[in-house]
């Protein structure tokens, strides 16, 4: 503190105007190219989430685009803007540390703890290493995911039925479905559909229905009731015999059915020549797949067993009666698909006026055989004469991808992580199915296609940042060793935010990665502020005793040690606290959009935790053991400071 007062000149007098400026520039040169460096490295560190692509890119990038440049317009105000401000508005006298209350209390806590690590280094080393191996197990035990379920306030009931179902009994599931949901309490609306709508994206099949249920908000809910819990009370009422129920929501839905083609959470591709072989193998998967613990709705899509009325002219029939094939087509045409014959305008509305026999006239193959064929020389004649009616079986819709036909598996997962789910259910497939018929290949798909794509995207770049950050620090330091000393909170700072995963119950996915991403350049720029005042220290050490063993110990290196940690602790806790208390309330935020952000927030505020912890009481020991090693090898320490 001596030197602070000789330096500063803290006394009655006020400082010159000159003497006020030249203060301030050192200290701006001593902190502004740390908070610059700092800042390119948080930007380097969100470069994997620049290079994600697919959903988890649109999503995230955003954020990593909107931070990056806060950051950049942060670090250029810091370097230039602030300076300017600190003269004008700095004035009156300059007080030492000592005399803010906040930092006498934070250092009257910290000075001791310190002084024992200090003390006790292989120890406090021990601790933090055997936080870190502990970390291993918990971080390998975590479940994985693409994304975390965002809650969308409502559910897709998505069931699928037999493929020749008719129109009349659709309806007749529709109305029992609606009215079995509208049962439970916590369902506000509920609302069904059949088939396809009149637009070319929706290639539904009539034996696909889809009901949007609308739930009443949380508060109305029975006490103890959870969304989960509401799904199974649905399922277990739906139990229709010839129905396979299927449960997610509009939005992801969707989005699924766009990005993979698999309406549910994990389809299985099965491609092939022949829509029966398809159908064979798609079966036997099932049946493997059946059983496996968190796999929910199971089905195989419907790619055989729709029925088709096939009306085959007899031509050699239809040249006695003076009748062609377009005789015929048009009167089949007319009859069950319907002819146009005007159309009529209502306002700005135009409507198609169709003629077709009545229901009675087509409602049976009976009725079909019966239909009249109108003649030139022998009058009214059955269709049945001139045409061979009958009903065959087919595809009820037929799915290609990569030219190439394709049938699907599809089940959701519930109770159970994703990743672990299907890695279980390869390995079972690649135990149990030991070999397809040739030409056949299978292909997993939907949210697990996505996440193996996010995954490799993040295990190829995230080393490449890794070295981007190193030569950063090192380019900073100019010193391997302080570079090295500065990397080595990153997986110190993961432990905080490992433990707070897991403790949460929240599965590893892209979320919780950006997460980790984020915390990486936070506790680079912790360390980094330590390193700098650290440095400081050991430069006021080498002014005031000379750099070398004869006029330095090991005791002093220690005094200084603690007076360039503790005596700068209250600008490090600053950086901190305010990292978390923008972060804090994230934990008890509601509402849609809480999912994601949840999953990003817990590793930001473990990792923060620890990292400060291990940057305020670690990084000191390694800095002293540094310069020990240092003065017992070169007979000086060696000193370094942030290029300007």
């Amino acid at each position: 503190m001596s030197w602070f007062k000789n330096k500063f000149r803290v006394s009655k007098d006020p400082l010159t105007p000159d003497e006020r400026s030249e203060i301030i520039e050192k200290s701006s040169k001593q902190v502004g190219p740390g908070v610059f460096f700092s800042t390119i490295v948080t930007i380097a560190s969100f470069l994997p989430v620049f290079l994600l692509t697919g959903m988890e890119g649109k999503l995230f990038s955003p954020l990593a685009w909107t931070k990056t440049f806060i950051l950049l317009v942060d670090a250029f105000l810091a370097i230039t803007l602030t300076p300017i401000l600190i003269v004008m508005l700095l004035r009156g006298k300059l007080k030492p540390e000592s005399a803010n209350p906040i930092n006498r209390f934070l250092e009257k806590i910290y000075t001791p703890i310190l002084k024992w690590c200090l003390k006790y280094r292989k120890t406090t080393i021990s601790i933090n290493l055997l936080a870190l191996v502990v970390s291993v197990p918990m971080m390998l035990n975590l479940g994985t995911e693409f994304m975390p379920p965002l809650d969308e306030g409502s559910l897709l009931f998505m069931p699928v039925t037999l493929p020749d179902v008719s129109n009349s009994e659709v309806k007749r599931l529709l109305q029992v479905q609606d009215k079995l949901m509208k049962a439970v309490p916590e369902v506000s609306h509920v609302m069904g559909k059949a088939g396809r709508a009149n637009t070319a994206t929706d290639n539904s099949p009539i034996s696909m229905l889809e009901t949007i249920v609308l739930l009443k908000p949380k508060s109305e809910w029975r006490e103890g009731k959870t969304k989960d819990d509401i799904i199974n009370e649905l399922n277990a009422k739906l139990q229709i015999p010839g129905v396979t129920n299927g449960w997610t929501q509009p939005i992801i839905n969707r989005i699924n059915m766009l990005s993979t083609g698999i309406r549910t959470d994990v389809g299985l591709k099965v491609y092939g020549q022949s829509l029966d072989s398809i159908n064979r193998v798609s079966q036997m998967l099932k049946k493997q797949l059946d059983g496996i613990d968190g796999i929910k709705d199971l089905y195989v899509e419907p790619i055989t067993g729709g029925k088709y009325i096939d009306i085959i002219v007899k031509k050699e029939e239809i040249g006695r009666y003076g009748l062609s094939v377009d005789d015929v087509n048009m009167i089949v045409e007319s009859a069950l698909g319907g002819m146009i014959l005007t159309t009529t305008v209502e306002g700005r509305q135009r409507f198609t006026v169709n003629a077709r026999f009545a229901q009675d006239f087509r409602n049976n193959i009976q009725a079909l055989k019966r239909m009249q064929v109108q003649t030139a020389s022998y009058g009214p004649i059955p269709l049945d004469a001139v045409a061979e009616v009958k009903i065959s079986e087919g595809p009820p819709m037929i799915n290609s991808e990569n030219a190439m036909l394709r049938g699907t598996v599809l089940f959701n997962v519930r109770d159970r992580d994703l990743g672990s789910t299907v890695e279980e259910a390869m390995k079972k497939l690649e135990s149990s199915v030991k070999k397809l018929p040739k030409g056949y290949f299978i292909e997993w798909s939907g949210q697990w296609e996505n996440q193996i794509r996010a995954n490799r995207t993040l295990k190829i770049i995230l080393p490449i940042v890794l070295v981007i950050i190193f030569f950063v620090l090192y380019f900073t330091y100019n010193s391997m060793k302080e570079a090295l000393i500065t990397m080595i909170t990153v997986p110190f700072a993961l432990i905080g935010g490992v433990y707070m995963v897991y403790f949460y119950g929240v599965n590893l996915s892209v979320a919780v990665a950006v997460g980790f991403i984020a915390l990486f350049g936070m506790a680079i720029e912790t360390a980094m502020l330590m390193t700098i005042y650290l440095n400081e220290a050991m430069q006021n050490l080498a002014d005031a005793k000379g750099n070398s063993k004869d006029t330095i110990t090991n005791s002093d290196i220690r005094e200084y040690v603690i007076r360039g940690a503790a005596q700068r602790l209250r600008p490090k806790l600053m950086t901190v606290f305010v990292s978390l208390f923008g972060l804090i309330p994230i934990l008890w935020a509601t509402g849609v959009g809480s999912d994601v952000m949840l999953p990003i927030t817990i590793p930001l505020i473990g990792g923060t935790i620890t990292s400060t912890i291990y940057v305020l009481l670690v990084t000191p020991v390694v800095f002293e053991m540094t310069k020990e090693w240092e003065l017992k090898r070169y007979g000086k320490i060696e000193l370094y400071d942030v290029k300007e």
